[in-house]
């Protein structure tokens, strides 16, 4: 809808990317690209202009983008003669992952890429491991370099500046109510004298709410305290005589009555501690779908990021509408990762393979409803149906071609599949312990290859996403499968014995994540007592282990 109502913008045939339809006009500049999951608008594709973002890259509601759409995106702006390429990222595990992988690939194709990672949330009393996540704050870094990229800095001088500034802002979130993915319940519940202090993910904090006496003055109030409170850990320092930029950001179900009182009595609070306002900006700038809430953002600023920060307006920043012009969408073709392997590996697959597939595949497709009810205390609530949407591309795949028969080049097979069409941090993990499994049985066919595979993916999941056994993540029931698969190197093992003891080990340790603290992943954002399942990811890990084995099972032929 906005690029059918804006000329300036084109989409990208094939993936969720829109872009400058003045493409031309970055030649020699710096690109900037971003993105995330759906269900934030107008972020991010709302800042896509002159002064502001090249391009963006949208994953479903709430997930992050695959690494197909965002490498395509790289390469259509690299082909456009861009000078340099800046990907700027929200603290999010899934966002990390899929930008991290994308930029690995295009510089192994040649393209100067750099990637700054954004973490402006205040929630949190006591630092985690996964760091500040990303939220409002964002926008204010796209502003900057745009303008930085707008006015030919170099990629070294944007990167710089925009780090520094993003050491300097803060962002607090506050909601009435829950928001609800379509298809899901909402992830949380608040009593009727409730608000949650942190969007959903750290505390409630009980305030009366049978007037908008409550948003006047103490609901302000004490965000700004926790912002700025030096005894907590994500904390933002502000001193008498600071110069902020305030951004007050309705979460999507607020009226403008109700944002006009926050906003003034943010103004009072802070001008009350001596804090000058050099810039206001109030509106909808990154939402949470219906949520009734709002973000309070704050950024220390000097006389050159007032500027940059009011240059250019664009799109959905303020200062400037949306054109209402009906134009034909600019296309740019290419060949996806998807149609480059079918073209190099057409191998006939065999029946066995596509058994088990097809297997895994309704597995996942039957507990979709599940996963997301798991995924509802842990995080979003959408983990079904990012599996079902993997389920649903490999067996799209599977009709469009026969799946490769040597098993190293049907794990690289699916890793693109994934990597392209699953999307969240699940679709790259899986991707990433593919690629590596796959690598590691390239040339072999003996049954301790298998083990060795095993190993190999798990060491690259945890290299790149930083999670351990017992973080409580999907890394749990691989690890625990990994180990029962090392029986696999004895020369008397029965494949298909220490398969079905390595499922048992893996369901086990899925239901053990119960109780365990999460250390990594969106549920590490959660407080440990609304942690009351298991993780939805262990629990997919296992059954997909579990139809693995069925398949092979009912093939009656031994395991490679």
């Amino acid at each position: 809808g906005l690029v059918a109502c804006n000329p300036g913008l084109r989409l990208l045939q094939g993936h969720r990317v829109v872009l400058r339809d003045d493409l031309p006009a970055i030649r020699g500049r710096v690109a900037l690209l971003s993105g995330g999951g759906s269900g934030h608008e107008p972020a991010h594709a709302g800042y896509v202009g002159k002064g502001m973002l090249t391009g963006v890259v949208a994953g479903a509601v709430f997930a992050s983008p695959s690494v197909g759409s965002v490498l395509a995106a790289i390469r259509a702006v690299a082909q456009a003669g861009a000078a340099g390429i800046l990907l700027i990222v929200k603290n999010y595990t899934g966002d990390r992952l899929n930008f991290g992988m994308a930029l690995e690939r295009a510089r192994a194709e040649g393209a100067d890429v750099r990637m700054v990672v954004v973490g402006d949330d205040c929630a949190f009393a006591t630092p985690g491991k996964a760091g500040r996540r990303g939220i409002c704050g964002t926008v204010l870094i796209h502003k900057v370099a745009g303008a930085l990229a707008e006015a030919g800095a170099s990629l070294d001088e944007i990167e710089k500046k925009v780090i520094a500034a993003a050491k300097v802002m803060g962002t607090l979130g506050l909601s009435l109510s829950p928001c609800s993915i379509p298809g899901s319940k909402p992830s949380f519940q608040l009593a009727e004298d409730e608000m949650e202090l942190g969007l959903g993910e750290e505390q409630t904090l009980g305030v009366p709410l049978g007037s908008l006496e409550g948003l006047n003055v103490p609901v302000p109030l004490t965000m700004l305290k926790h912002m700025t409170d030096p005894s907590n850990a994500s904390h933002l320092s502000l001193t008498p005589g600071s110069s902020v930029v305030l951004v007050v950001n309705n979460l999507g179900g607020l009226s403008c009555l109700e944002l006009g009182i926050v906003a003034g009595a943010a103004v009072r609070c802070l001008e009350n501690r001596g804090i000058r306002i050099a810039r206001a900006l109030v509106g909808s700038f990154m939402t949470a779908l219906e949520m009734a809430g709002v973000s309070l953002t704050l950024m220390l600023v000097d006389e050159e990021l007032v500027r940059l920060i009011g240059e250019f307006p664009v799109g959905m920043w303020p200062g400037i509408g949306v054109s209402t012009c009906w134009v034909t969408r600019h296309k740019v073709s290419g060949m996806s990762g998807v149609e480059f392997l079918a073209a190099a590996c057409s191998r006939p697959g065999t029946a066995r393979v596509q058994r088990v597939l097809q297997r895994v595949c309704s597995t996942l497709l039957d507990m979709q409803d599940r996963l997301n009810e798991l995924d509802r205390g842990a995080g979003d609530g959408d983990c079904g149906h990012t599996h079902a949407r993997a389920a649903q591309a490999i067996q799209a795949w599977m009709r469009s071609r026969p799946p490769p028969a040597a098993p190293s080049h049907l794990l690289s097979a699916l890793a693109d599949v994934l990597l392209e069409q699953m999307g969240g941090s699940s679709g790259v993990l899986y991707g990433l312990f593919l690629t590596a499994a796959a690598q590691s049985l390239r040339g072999r066919s003996d049954s301790p290859a298998w083990a060795d595979a095993m190993d190999a993916g798990i060491e690259a999941m945890q290299r790149y996403g930083g999670a351990a056994p017992g973080d409580r993540t999907m890394l749990d029931s691989l690890f625990a499968a990994a180990q029962a698969l090392h029986s696999l190197r004895s020369p008397s093992a029965d494949p298909l014995q220490v398969l079905a003891t390595a499922v048992q080990r893996a369901e086990a340790a899925a239901e053990a994540t119960r109780h365990m603290e999460a250390g990594a992943g969106r549920a590490s954002y959660i407080r440990s007592s609304r942690l009351e399942q298991p993780d939805p990811g262990a629990v997919a890990v296992a059954a997909v282990l579990g139809a693995v084995l069925e398949g092979l099972s009912q093939s009656f032929i031994p395991c490679p």
